[in-house]
C-alpha cells in the first residue's frame, strides 16, 4: 500500500483525488516521519498540535490508571489518527500515549492550516475541513464504543459488548479480533485470568467458539444498526 493509498482511506481526505491530496500536503505543510517498534509517537499529557495519520504499520493508544495500570484505549492502522481530538481542541494535553506495535510512518499535518482560510480559496480545501470535523466525530464515536465496553457490569457482558461490536462492523459471525489475551484484557479492563475463564465458560455454555484471536458468534443475534 503506497501513501496516497493509506490517505484515501482516511476520513480526512475522503472525496478527494489522490492528484488534489498531494498537492494539499504541501500546502498543509505536512511532514513524514518513522518511527521503531515500541518508539512513543505521542506520550500521555503532551501538547499536540499536529493531526497524525498513520500511513504504514500499528500504534496502540493507552492510558495508565491511578494505580498505575496500563490500559488499552484503541489501535490505530493505516488511515487512522493519533491524537486527532486533541489537535483539534487547541492547547489541551493529550489525555493518552500512542506507542508504534511495529515499525511505523506517521503524517503530521498542523491542524492550524486545516483551519485556515486557504488563500487559493480552492473547494478542495472546503472539503477538507468538512471532513475534519466528520473525523473528528469518528474519533469520538470510536471512545463511545470503547466506553460501551467499559460499562458492562460483568466480563461476560463486556465480552460480548465488544464480539458483537466486531462481528457487526465486519458483517460476519466469524471473524479476526487484533488482541492477544493480555491486550484483550487490557481493553476489556479485566484481569487476564478471569478473562480467560470466562471465555471458555461462554464456550462451554455455547455463546461462542474460538481459537486464539479467532472467534465464532453462536445462538447470538446480531443486532441491527
Amino acid at each position: 500500500m503506497n501513501d496516497l493509498d493509506s490517505l484515501s482511506q482516511s476520513r480526512l481526505f475522503s472525496g478527494i483525488a489522490p492528484n488534489d491530496i498531494q498537492k494539499m500536503l504541501n500546502c498543509l505543510s505536512a511532514t513524514q516521519k518513522e518511527y521503531a517498534k515500541d518508539e512513543m509517537i505521542v506520550r500521555e499529557g503532551d501538547l499536540v498540535n499536529d493531526i497524525g495519520i498513520i500511513l504504514h504499520g500499528i500504534a496502540q493508544s493507552t492510558k495508565l490508571s491511578i494505580s498505575g495500570k496500563q490500559i488499552i484505549v484503541s489501535l490505530h492502522s493505516p488511515g487512522g489518527y493519533t491524537a486527532v481530538l486533541t489537535a483539534a481542541s487547541r492547547g489541551r494535553k493529550c489525555p493518552m500515549s500512542v506507542r508504534a506495535l511495529e515499525p511505523l510512518t506517521v503524517l503530521f499535518i498542523p491542524v492550524k492550516n486545516i483551519l485556515s482560510r486557504c488563500a487559493k480559496l480552492c473547494t478542495v480545501h472546503e472539503q477538507l475541513l468538512g471532513n475534519l470535523f466528520d473525523s473528528i466525530a469518528e474519533r469520538a464515536l470510536e471512545l463511545h464504543d470503547r466506553n460501551d465496553c467499559l460499562i458492562m457490569p460483568t466480563i461476560r457482558d463486556k465480552v460480548l459488548t465488544y464480539l458483537i461490536r466486531v462481528s457487526r462492523e465486519v458483517g460476519e459471525q466469524t471473524f479476526s479480533i487484533p488482541f492477544d489475551r493480555e491486550a484483550l484484557a487490557e481493553y476489556l479492563n479485566v484481569d487476564r485470568s478471569a478473562l480467560s475463564r470466562e471465555l471458555a465458560w461462554m464456550k462451554r455454555d455455547g455463546l461462542i467458539d474460538f481459537y486464539k484471536n479467532e472467534f465464532k458468534l453462536l445462538r447470538i443475534k446480531i443486532p441491527v444498526m
